[in-house]
């Protein structure tokens, strides 16, 4: 279980995140969305122990988080976080002992660390590109290279920040897609993102965080269609809640999915 309990965080005199009780043991995939400045990144870096509440908790497997050296060292094996800059969690010019270094420094056995390295570059479709230099990557293979750097922990939580910035359309797709083997494992996903469509597309629940408050919190469809609450929190809805809202056409959570539809209604 990953949550917080009245979690409180200031920088200096003004809160940042005020009182947040969250739950991201309850559906595979949570999607965090708000303006800049809601306080999304805060808040995943006080999940992974890289801050610390001023009042309040962050809880894991049911208590208080544990910040000795210890018990950050637990969590984090269980809680991995994939920034958006893959740059900043990428060191070795070669795919192979980058992924492998965590590992390596938890003591984990050669031939159990070859295992798991293969295993995460498979789910996130990394084989084919496996022996070039990490310089001559694109971004969005940094971005598989650095997922697959935190699947090596075997983690029940990823917490995605921005898994689709810089992405093209292909990418994206991909991205989804990683996403959805990543769940279909057993695990649990938190994405922080500005991509509205994705949240709506791939989240179980969403939570609207604005000035360091939840707004809202829900099934993607019931949230994003108050349409008055997701203006005040400075976001636009996706694009087919706005078709299911202003055209009266049925509501789907994917592309593929309203196209079959508008095609069994006989509409091209």
């Amino acid at each position: 279980m990953l949550a917080t309990h009245d979690l409180w965080f200031r920088y200096q005199d003004e809160p940042t995140l005020k009182g947040l009780m969250l739950d991201f043991s309850r559906q595979a995939v949570t999607g965090l969305v708000g303006a800049n400045g809601c306080g999304k990144s805060t808040l995943f870096m006080n999940l992974s122990g890289l801050l610390r509440p001023q009042q309040g908790a962050v809880l894991w497997q049911g208590k208080a988080l544990d910040y000795s050296k210890r018990g950050l060292l637990a969590l984090r094996q269980q809680v991995a976080t994939v920034f958006q800059d893959p740059d900043q969690q990428i060191f070795y010019t070669d795919i192979d002992s980058d992924i492998a270094f965590s590992l390596r420094n938890l003591g984990v056995a050669e031939e159990e660390i070859a295992r798991r390295v293969d295993e995460a570059l498979t789910l996130v479709d990394a084989q084919h590109f496996r022996k070039q230099p990490i310089q001559y990557l694109s971004h969005g293979q940094k971005k598989r290279v650095a997922i697959a750097g935190a699947l090596v922990l075997q983690a029940r939580y990823l917490l995605l920040d921005e898994p689709t910035a810089g992405l093209d359309p292909s990418g994206r797709a991909q991205m989804i897609d990683i996403i959805k083997r990543i769940v279909a494992q057993g695990n649990h996903v938190v994405i922080s993102s500005h991509d509205i469509d994705l949240i709506y597309e791939v989240s179980d629940a969403v939570y609207v965080l604005h000035r360091g408050e939840v707004l809202a919190a829900g099934a993607p469809g019931e949230v994003f269609a108050q349409r008055e609450l997701i203006e005040h929190a400075g976001l636009s809805a996706p694009w087919l809640v706005k078709l299911h809202a202003e055209l009266g056409l049925p509501l789907c959570k994917t592309e593929a999915e309203f196209f079959r539809r508008m095609r069994e209604k006989g509409i091209q």
